[in-house]
Order: C-alpha cells, then sequence, then structure tokens
C-alpha cells in the first residue's frame, strides 16, 4: 500500500505539473478540458494495470507502448526520444555525438560497416567500409538491432570499447580496441573547385546536414575558394542531405541573397509559430552564379535553401524533384532526459508556396498524396511559375535514370558491398609509403585524365564471375508475367508448355544475358563507388567522382553557357 500510494502522490504531482505547463501555452477552451480530463483516465488506467494486473507488468515498456501508439497516428516526423536515444538529438542539431566514429547499416543480417569517419578512433586504426562487426565489448552482435550495436559504440569521450570484426581475405577476426571521442560530423563533406583545378572556374560544395555549424562551414569553403581569385560559378550539392535546423537554412540561403530577404515563413495552429525568417547578415557572393543540385532525397531544410533561390531567382535548382518535407518540428525537453521531436507548423517558400508533398491531415495514420487539382500556382521574383504541394521540381532536370532490373536485383543482395571486400582483399594496398590515395593510385596505376579511378572491362568480367560463386539469380518482370500468363493458361486447359511460350522464355533469357553489357558503364559506376570506399575517405571518394556525375555535368555545363542561364531565371 506505501508504495501504491507513493505511486498516486508522484503521479498526481506530475498531473499537477503538466496541467501548469500545458496551461502556460494552450488556450483554455473545450480543448483543454478535454486535454485534462482524458490524462487523468489515462494516468488512472495506466496506475491500474501497473499495480493490479495479474502478471507482473514493465511500467516503463507500457508507457512506450502507450506513446508509440498515440505517435503513430500522426506525421513520422514527431518522435519521442528516450534517455539512450537522446544522442540522436545532438547528431540533430550539433552534428555531434560521443562515440568512436562508425556508421553501419545491416546486411544479409549482419551490422556492417559502410564508413568510418575520418579522423576518428575507428578510421586512423584502419576499421573499414564492409567490415562485420561480430563482437562489441564482448558481447556477440548475433541478434543484436542496429539501435543496440550503436548504443554501446557510443558512450563518454575519453573511454574505450573493443570491437571484433570478419573481413573477407582475413584468416582470423580482427581485434580493434577504439577510443571514444567527441565524434564531430563534417556538414561540408568536400569543398574544392571541378577537376581539383582553379582553372575550371567553377567552385563545388557537398553539404550533408544542416547541424548548428552548417553555415560557418560553407562560409568558410565558400571564402577558401574565392580567395582563388578563380571562381566564376558554384554548384552548392543538397543530394541526398536530409535536412536539419530551419536557422541553419537561412543562414546559408543568406550567404548568396541580400540582406533581410524573406527566406522562409512558418504557419501553425499556435500564435508563436507563425514566423517570418530573413537573412541578417550582408551576403558574401551576391551575385556569383549558382546552382542548386537537389534529389529525391533532399528534405526539408535542403527544400528550404532550394525553394528560396528558385523562388528569388537568385539562381537555378538542377536535378530531380525534391522529398517534400514542408513539416517543422522542434524539440521539448520531457523529464529523465528524454525529449519530443514535435511537428508545430508548415514552412512556406518566399512565394508562398508550401512544399509538403504528403497529407497526414486524418491523423489516422494514413497518408495520401497531394491531387493534382489541389496543387496552385505561384510567381517567383521575375515572374516564373512554380507549383506547390510536389516538394521543389528543378529548373532544370538532370536525371541519372532508373535502375534496371539488374542493379536493384543486385542491390537486394547487397552484391556491390560485398564484392568490394573480395576485391579489397584481392588487392591489398602497399604497407609503406605516401598518404592512403597516394599508395591507392600507386597500387592501380595513375588516375585517368580526370584524376579518377576507373573499374576496368576484367573487373566488371571478375564481378560476373563472383556473382556466379554466389549463386546469384534474379526475375525480371517480364518472367514474373510470363508466369502468370502460363499459370492462367494452364487453368483454362490450354498448353502451357507450348513452342510459343518456349520462344518468349528463352527470348527472355537473351535479354537477361545482355543485361550486363546493357548496363555495363552504370554498374562499372557502382563497383566504383564500393570498391573506393574500402581504400579512401569520403572527401577523396567525392573528389575524385565528380566529373563522371551525370548530374554534376548538367549543373556545370549551365553554369558555363551563360545566356542558357539567364534564360532559365526569366531572362535575366
Amino acid at each position: 500500500m506505501k508504495k501504491k500510494a507513493l505511486f498516486l502522490s508522484v503521479f498526481f504531482m506530475a498531473a499537477l505539473a503538466l496541467g501548469m505547463f500545458v496551461g502556460s501555452w494552450m488556450p483554455r477552451d473545450d480543448d483543454f478540458f478535454a486535454l485534462r480530463k482524458n490524462y487523468q483516465i489515462f494516468g488512472a488506467l495506466y496506475e491500474e494495470l501497473v499495480v493490479g494486473y495479474v502478471d507482473k507488468l514493465d511500467p516503463e515498456k507500457m508507457m512506450h507502448t502507450g506513446i508509440d501508439a498515440m505517435l503513430r497516428d500522426l506525421d513520422p516526423y514527431t518522435n519521442f526520444y528516450d534517455e539512450v536515444d537522446n544522442a540522436d538529438i545532438d547528431i540533430i542539431t550539433r552534428g555531434r555525438y560521443g562515440g568512436v566514429g562508425l556508421s553501419a547499416a545491416v546486411f544479409n543480417g549482419k551490422i556492417t560497416v559502410t564508413a568510418p569517419v575520418e579522423g576518428t578512433s575507428s578510421y586512423k586504426q584502419g576499421v573499414r567500409a564492409g567490415d562485420v562487426i561480430t563482437q562489441v565489448a564482448g558481447q556477440s552482435t548475433e541478434g543484436m538491432t542496429l539501435d543496440d550495436v550503436r548504443n554501446l559504440l557510443r558512450g563518454e569521450p575519453g573511454t574505450s570499447v573493443e570491437i571484433t570484426v570478419r573481413r573477407e581475405g582475413e584468416p582470423e577476426p580482427l581485434r580493434f580496441v577504439l577510443m571514444r571521442e567527441e565524434v564531430r560530423l563534417k556538414n561540408v563533406a568536400y569543398s574544392g573547385f571541378l577537376g581539383d583545378d582553379p582553372a575550371s572556374g567553377i567552385g563545388y560544395i557537398k553539404l550533408e546536414r544542416f547541424a548548428n555549424e552548417a553555415p560557418a562551414e560553407v562560409r568558410k569553403a565558400l571564402q577558401e575558394l574565392q580567395k582563388t581569385g578563380a571562381l566564376r560559378g558554384l554548384i552548392l550539392d543538397l543530394r541526398d542531405n536530409p535536412g536539419g535546423l530551419l536557422e541553419a537554412a537561412v543562414e546559408i540561403t543568406g550567404l548568396f541573397v541580400p540582406q533581410n530577404a524573406a527566406i522562409v515563413s512558418t504557419r501553425g495552429r499556435l500564435p508563436q509559430s507563425k514566423h517570418v525568417y530573413r537573412t541578417k547578415q550582408p551576403p558574401v557572393a551576391p551575385d556569383l552564379p549558382l546552382v542548386v543540385l537537389m534529389n529525391e532525397l533532399s528534405a526539408s531544410a535542403s527544400e528550404i535553401v532550394g525553394g528560396a533561390v528558385q523562388d528569388l531567382d537568385r539562381g537555378l535548382v538542377v536535378g530531380t524533384r525534391s522529398f517534400g518535407k514542408g513539416l517543422v518540428q522542434i524539440v521539448r525537453p520531457l523529464p529523465y532526459n528524454t525529449s519530443l521531436k514535435l511537428t508545430t507548423a508548415r514552412y512556406y517558400t518566399p512565394s508562398g508556396r508550401s512544399i509538403q508533398a504528403i497529407d497526414y491531415g486524418e491523423h489516422d495514420g494514413s497518408s495520401v498524396a497531394i491531387a493534382d487539382s489541389l496543387r496552385r500556382a505561384f510567381l517567383t521574383a521575375h515572374g516564373r511559375t512554380v507549383m506547390d504541394g510536389r516538394g521543389i521540381e528543378p529548373d532544370v532536370e538532370a536525371d541519372p535514370g532508373a535502375p534496371s532490373a539488374l542493379e536493384r536485383a543486385l542491390d537486394r543482395r547487397a552484391a556491390f558491398l560485398f564484392y568490394a571486400n573480395h576485391f579489397a582483399a584481392e588487392h591489398p594496398l602497399p604497407e609503406t609509403g605516401d598518404d592512403r590515395e597516394a599508395r591507392f593510385f600507386e597500387r592501380f596505376g595513375a588516375p585517368d585524365a580526370e584524376g579518377d579511378f576507373v573499374v576496368t572491362d576484367e573487373t566488371l568480367a571478375d564481378f560476373r564471375t563472383w556473382l556466379e560463386t554466389q549463386g546469384f539469380s534474379y526475375r525480371t518482370a517480364a518472367e514474373r508475367e510470363l508466369d502468370e500468363l502460363a499459370e492462367k493458361l494452364e487453368e483454362s486447359g490450354y498448353d502451357e508448355t507450348s513452342d510459343e511460350m518456349e520462344r518468349l522464355r528463352e527470348e527472355i533469357r537473351r535479354e537477361k544475358a545482355a543485361d550486363f553489357e546493357r548496363h555495363r558503364e552504370r554498374l562499372k559506376a557502382r563497383l566504383r563507388d564500393e570498391i573506393l570506399a574500402r581504400y579512401l575517405g569520403e572527401s577523396a571518394q567525392i573528389r575524385t567522382s565528380l566529373l563522371r556525375d551525370v548530374q554534376v555535368r548538367a549543373a556545370e555545363r549551365i553554369l558555363r553557357d551563360t545566356a542558357a542561364y539567364a534564360q532559365a531565371l526569366g531572362g535575366r
């Protein structure tokens, strides 16, 4: 009974505190009454279950179940972070965390390193992409989730953790004692001139996230390019950038547009959510020809930058349509070092358009794409027409093309990744010499005229042979449709083994056999990216890839063609 009394005291004190907190920002109307009423019902039900249920229940697990159920019916960006997950908030807002600097993913059920962060303990000690993590801190990773492994790797800077990895080509497992440190994720992954040559005149900045330090990093990179006196145009690459802080997006846009320009506005249910964000400082590059590269994974803060540059006719958006996330989140601290990332408003570009592509307004867990009939037209500063409700659509489309059925099948098997492991085991770098990049080109020959490593026809043939040893196979859409037709013919009493059906099957086999030749250049590009990741750091990988990048090439062409650039901006 004492435990129950204590529980009730704590519970109702918390309820009173919540009522005071909510009352400070919620309107005192029927909604407020309903909130307090249902909060008390929920609390009483929770207390009765935990205290009185026939079997012992885990109070924390029960509460998490209730929280998950509440959030499930809202948009996917409103999330609860418990004490363990709160490190993710630091990554979102500050671009840093306490850990060993390893990015990992699950491939074929195995926790696999995708990239060590340059400069961290894991990078310096030689952990590399493709390594399969089998143990962390003496615990087997068998059956662990990716979050389980991340939580074991993260911790207070200055402490250490031992990991064991399995690497192809190594007869025994490799053990590393990694020192935890404050890992600072670079917002700017790479900056420089195309071709690594100032004479090209076209600068390039790859921005991966919008954390607190992103504006300072972009400003520094831009000023370093300007110092050469050769900068005649800039490509700001926001492809695959999921976003981050709204204020960082405004400040970065302010490097290119006039002081006090409206960049984005937010509107929500509460009065304080309505705000217009303007640039505060004079621009660093007010007249520099500018291209913003975007794709289907450019979201949120990336879309604020792209949308403002487009609406203000300050530059061109090149690439493919962006993700379409026009919802604003703030992080609310909660008791016991937990947090709520809460959607509070929608944001609008300078012309007044919303770029949100999905409607979650039913609050029943459903999502519906904004219908074409509901999309509205808006005008840019120079009178160009832009549409809402579908993300940021490019001024100049540059689509690298959809992957083939073969490439999608190879991705499902993580074949590029595992072959790169095999390749690196068969082609080790010299143990001594200059930096890693110099040793790489010493091993594989001088870079080509574009400074790039090229996958040869022999390597592609070896990849194909390796796939055969792995029992790789896949079915095309034509094969599936033919099988369905054969099944329907058999059900109708026809002979599905007829000569005509067999001829169709043989034709499909011939087409599949030709797939490697038909898609050879794209397959080589995928192999190149994975192989380089076994030898070089991220910045070197990006630098050597730029002049083979279809979308970067398109951006470069439009920047070099001043007449086409001006015409695309509305004739300026």
